[in-house]
């Protein structure tokens, strides 16, 4: 009995090391981004590498939130995220659900297609995309957003449809026997039960358009672009070098709302991620 306790407490040590350990490989770079951005100018120059900061600059912090518009980009964004977000969940959802419970000729050859589209590139459609955009008059508007929002993405219809087709059968054809059309079954029934889905799809949609770079720069201009392709483009000197610790600083401000919007959904997300996988 000494003896299994030994290797079990073993056991869980070395569990706990290599959890500690993965921890620190993930957030090291977070780490060095806050200490570059408490650095001075100077300091980023030295060599040999100053490890840490002599005299933490706060300021940095302070004159990278100045420097630029910040809270006007962080509200662009915040815009283009919440509103991509929202679309595309409810787009998924409705998506995922037709795949799950609806029957129809060629519905696995789709359902495959489907899956085959998320291992395109991003840049490969872009480009025809911004034709596409441009010919229609919504380059520097939003409108890009609502309909990549309304066009559902692969990924997350995934994750409604592994979701759905998990559900009891009997609910379906109970509200059938009631009366119920699919439509009132999806928003009444398999809707409100997807809540877990929901938090994941919202947060993985929101997180996707808040770190996005190339669509902003591509189809915005510098008044509606988004806080990402602003802090990345505007902190220079006046020779136009990149002024890194303010690069740093204003990187940190960018990262922290993502943060704090999957600590507060975290339970959702980690159960919704978890659900879909469940038959």
């Amino acid at each position: 009995m000494t003896a299994f306790r030994t290797r079990l407490r073993m056991s869980r040590l070395l569990l706990y090391t290599v959890l500690v350990s993965v921890t620190g490989l993930f957030l090291g770079p977070f780490g060095w981004l806050v200490i570059t951005g408490l650095k001075s100018p100077g300091e980023l120059a030295a060599s040999p590498v100053h490890w840490l900061p002599d005299h933490i600059q706060w300021g940095n912090f302070a004159e990278a939130f100045t420097t630029i518009d910040f809270l006007g980009y962080a509200r662009n964004s915040l815009i283009i995220a919440t509103l991509y977000a929202t679309l595309v969940t409810l787009s998924s959802a409705w998506v995922g659900f037709g795949f799950a419970r609806l029957s129809a000729p060629g519905k696995k050859q789709m359902f495959g297609v489907l899956l085959g589209s998320m291992m395109l590139p991003q840049i490969v459609t872009l480009f025809p995309t911004y034709l596409i955009f441009a010919k229609l008059g919504m380059v520097n508007t939003y409108w890009p957003w609502v309909l990549w929002g309304l066009a559902s993405a692969p990924y997350l219809v995934f994750l409604f449809r592994q979701f759905f087709a998990g559900m009891p059968r009997e609910l379906e054809e109970a509200a059938i026997i009631d009366g119920c059309g699919y439509v009132r079954i999806f928003w009444r029934i398999f809707l409100p039960q997807s809540l877990p889905v929901i938090a994941a799809s919202f947060v993985i949609a929101f997180t996707w358009t808040w770190g996005d770079f190339i669509a902003p720069s591509l189809l915005l201009d510098t008044d509606r672009t988004t806080l990402a392709v602003a802090v990345s483009n505007s902190y220079v000197n006046a020779s136009g070098a990149p002024i890194n610790n303010l690069v740093a600083a204003g990187a940190v401000m960018y990262v922290v709302p993502i943060l704090l919007i999957f600590l507060v959904a975290q339970r959702g997300f980690v159960s919704g991620a978890a659900t879909t996988g469940l038959k």
